[in-house]
């Protein structure tokens, strides 16, 4: 009886323990609330949108002289002008005051092409609406700044570090919803770097904390009401799935833009994809990771610096480099000018290189044809030939160099590879393939030990690899 009367005290003692503990790490959010929530700002914005000339769309289905042609001229003379006034396009979204003086930060995709720009929130317990004007945006993080028209002293939130938060912590999120002023919801941080295809510079927090169209540009703040992330995007099909911009990289976009309106990021001049295991193998590497250039542009950093097509970089400033994606922010939080210590694998040796750093050219880059998307298929079988003094000019290349693929079989090994017809050959193996000789002996005597042959093709101006397995 004593031992059943222990263990029953045992039981509700765990039991209270334990009821205890659960409930002690649940943290409180009221006061956290209290306080973040007056500088959390509501977005308004009103776009004009030209509307399209009716008259001209009804024209388009004939030439003058059909049957209906006095009808559509008559509808024109009644509607067109009427239809022809821009109509306005408004959205809602989210920000937060940085500074007393009412600077605030939000997305680019919430005021971007903006003709009116408002901000409301509660200032002494009444609500106030501001006039607000674009002091500058960064479409490659969708991130903008804007100010409000003010000469009095606002409530403001502070940065805190992003790199300082762990997978599991607790997080809130203030914002407007669809529309409901100061919604706060309390989530854990889900997952950090993650990459979603939204730009060049992806490295998202994820979250559970609810967000959803209105939160854009709100702060995700941390347990001490800090911004460790701007909240930026949801998975539409998925619950408990958002993504904040995390604030170490936030912090120095809105310095720069607050400072010079604009942001300037440092520039290598490379085109680089993913090592796989295929190209590792090629190049001998101990490990698939590193950023591959599969371009050096002429005259620039990397070119001047004297880094080649092959190269597999895997260090810069002395920290490693996991992927493109992971060297393409690197380099991007840089600034134009610094000096950059670069480190690099080429033909199974470990180099060193010092680069000055260009600045990146967003419109440059847009008018550059990218690489096609990689294929996931590989294997080999096609058709070469050197190339013409006019194919060469048409590559933009000074002179005929590589092997043209002429025909590629359905289904075949280069097939399989992605490799098509009117690519350009130019190596094998990080070796110059200038004859159908030299691409046969490169196969035989280098990539049949390796099981493993890496092509470098210029596709319509652009370098890129592609791996074929070889397998006897």
């Amino acid at each position: 009886m004593r031992l059943y009367i222990r263990s029953v005290l045992l039981l509700i003692l765990i039991f209270l323990w334990s009821g205890g503990l659960a409930g002690a790490s649940l943290p409180e959010f009221s006061d956290l609330a209290e306080k973040a929530g007056p500088a959390v700002v509501n977005i308004s914005t009103v776009k004009k949108v030209e509307r399209p000339d009716m008259g001209d769309f009804f024209r388009g289905f004939g030439d003058r002289g059909h049957p209906f042609e006095e009808f559509f001229d008559q509808f024109e003379r009644f509607f067109g002008e009427r239809d022809r006034q821009p109509r306005e396009q408004r959205s809602l979204g989210s920000g937060f005051i940085i500074s007393e003086d009412g600077y605030v930060v939000t997305n680019n995709h919430v005021v971007e092409g903006a003709d009116q720009i408002k901000a409301t929130f509660s200032l002494d317990d009444e609500e106030k609406t501001f006039d607000a004007r674009m002091v500058g945006t960064d479409p490659e993080t969708d991130l903008a700044l804007i100010k409000l028209d003010t000469d009095i002293d606002l409530p403001t939130l502070q940065f805190g570090n992003s790199d300082d938060m762990k997978v599991g912590q607790w997080v809130v999120a203030i914002g407007n919803p669809f529309g409901l002023n100061h919604t706060v919801t309390a989530g854990i941080i889900s997952a950090k770097g993650r990459v979603i295809g939204a730009g060049p510079y992806d490295n998202f927090i994820q979250t559970d904390a609810s967000i959803n169209p209105g939160n854009s540009g709100g702060p995700l703040l941390n347990l001490q009401g800090e911004v460790i992330g701007i909240n930026t995007a949801i998975v539409a099909a998925g619950q408990g799935i958002g993504f904040a911009i995390p604030s170490t990289m936030a912090e120095n976009i809105i310095h720069q833009l607050k400072t010079d309106q604009k942001v300037s990021r440092g520039w290598l001049g490379v085109t680089i994809q993913n090592v796989d295991q295929d190209i590792a193998s090629a190049l001998e590497l101990e490990e698939a990771r590193g950023a591959l250039v599969a371009g050096v542009t002429p005259g620039d950093p990397a070119e001047k610096a004297g880094m080649q097509a092959g190269d597999v970089i895997v260090q810069l400033n002395g920290e490693p480099v996991e992927d493109s994606s992971d060297l393409t922010r690197k380099i991007g939080q840089l600034s134009p000018g610094s000096e950059a210590t670069v480190g690099f694998w080429r033909e199974g040796t470990k180099k060193e290189v010092t680069i000055t750093l260009g600045e990146r050219d967003l419109a440059r880059l847009e008018e550059r044809p990218g690489p096609e998307p990689e294929s996931e298929k590989a294997d080999l079988g096609l058709s070469l030939r050197s190339p013409t003094q006019e194919e060469a000019e048409q590559l933009g290349l000074r002179e005929p160099q590589g092997l043209l693929v002429t025909e590629v079989e359905l289904r075949s090994p280069a097939h399989r590879a992605d490799i098509a017809p009117g690519d350009l050959i130019l190596q094998a193996n990080g070796k110059r393939v200038d004859s159908i000789d030299d691409f046969f002996r490169i196969l035989e005597e280098d990539a049949r030990p390796k099981q493993v042959m890496m092509l470098l093709v210029n596709r319509q101006g652009q370098n890129i690899f592609r791996t074929i397995p070889i397998r006897d």
